[in-house]
């Protein structure tokens, strides 16, 4: 597709059935089939990195079978997201699930690709390892990037069992490795037990402010998207996503549930009061549909990575106006 061409958008619904045909994100055309993406949603299934129940590796699968039930329009964003951008799924990057580093390696080389050709990246996982990957790759385009990360856990441990790329440490990996911006820097929706208070004495050495999911439920929404926003700024920002942010009842289907999480709808709307942060790419990973039951983890992510997408795509259309303009 050339520069001057119309997006092309998802198949037509009212003509196949959602049922039908192949499980794309959202029903929309494969990269190969567009030649180019403005955001291209990509697929990462691995899962080697869990220090619990595994299953991920299956997750990208299961958003885009979910994905089925997506519309063109969203009303929350007044915003046809695949006709302001376009958008196209890029398959899955093939990670060697029996040796973390290549996988690790792979996942980087194949980001850069991606976003040497100017897309922006919608990730699914997978598991939280590969965040370490796709955050070396925005930063290789970008610099150092702002990062919010909604989590149950905060991710910046130093190991587990010795192992230095897992899970449960992609964001102290990235501290250590400057590529994140530590002056913007937050998790949100975090809660549980902790190893020790020593836990949270390391995260805020590393620069980051929490937003734990009872702020969220006591201060509300808009105060605390206002809050995130303010942190960020004018920054090039990364969102990543574990699904296990959500309470379990709204997303049964991840490796380490913790009770008192987000509801999908508080992390909507949240999202949604991000769109004037600058976004550069997300990921969503821990989806396990092993653990699912009616989709209904599946079909909170698939919601989820719709408002990222149309957030990049709004972006993007923006600035290819504003460039018009001059």
């Amino acid at each position: 597709m050339s520069s001057t061409e119309s997006p092309r958008g998802p198949v037509d619904s009212s003509r196949v059935p959602r049922y039908a045909g192949p499980a794309t994100f959202a029903r929309l055309p494969r990269l190969d089939e567009v030649g180019r993406a403005d955001v291209a949603v990509v697929g990462v299934p691995f899962d080697s990195g869990v220090s619990y129940r595994p299953g991920a590796r299956f997750g990208g699968n299961a958003i885009r079978e979910a994905s089925r039930l997506l519309r063109p329009y969203n009303p929350a964003q007044d915003a046809s997201p695949f006709a302001l951008a376009q958008v196209a799924d890029a398959g899955d990057i093939a990670a060697n699930p029996f040796n973390i580093n290549e996988a690790v390696e792979t996942v980087e080389a194949a980001a850069d690709d991606l976003l040497n050709t100017g897309a922006r990246l919608m990730t699914l996982g997978g598991d939280h390892t590969i965040a370490l990957p796709l955050l070396r790759s925005a930063a290789k385009k970008h610099g150092p990037v702002a990062l919010l990360h909604f989590d149950a856990h905060l991710d910046t441990w130093d190991t587990y069992f010795g192992a230095e790329y897992t899970h449960g440490t992609p964001f102290r990996r990235a501290v250590e490795e400057g590529i994140l911006d530590t002056s913007a820097l937050s998790h949100v929706g975090t809660r549980g037990p902790l190893y020790g208070k020593q836990d949270l004495t390391d995260d805020e050495k590393m620069g980051f402010g929490i937003v734990t999911s009872a702020d969220v439920m006591r201060r509300g929404v808009d105060e605390i998207a206002d809050q995130l926003r303010q942190r960020i700024g004018d920054r090039p920002l990364y969102i990543s996503i574990d699904i296990d942010v959500l309470d379990p009842a709204h997303a049964p289907g991840t490796g380490t549930p913790e009770a008192g999480g987000l509801t999908s709808r508080e992390l909507l709307e949240i999202l949604r009061g991000l769109s004037s942060c600058h976004l550069v790419s997300a990921d969503l990973v821990e989806v396990a549909p092993a653990y699912d039951h009616a989709e209904i983890t599946s079909v909170a992510a698939s919601h989820t990575a719709y408002e990222l997408t149309t957030i990049m795509s709004r972006q993007i259309a923006a600035a290819k106006a504003d460039k018009e303009a001059k």
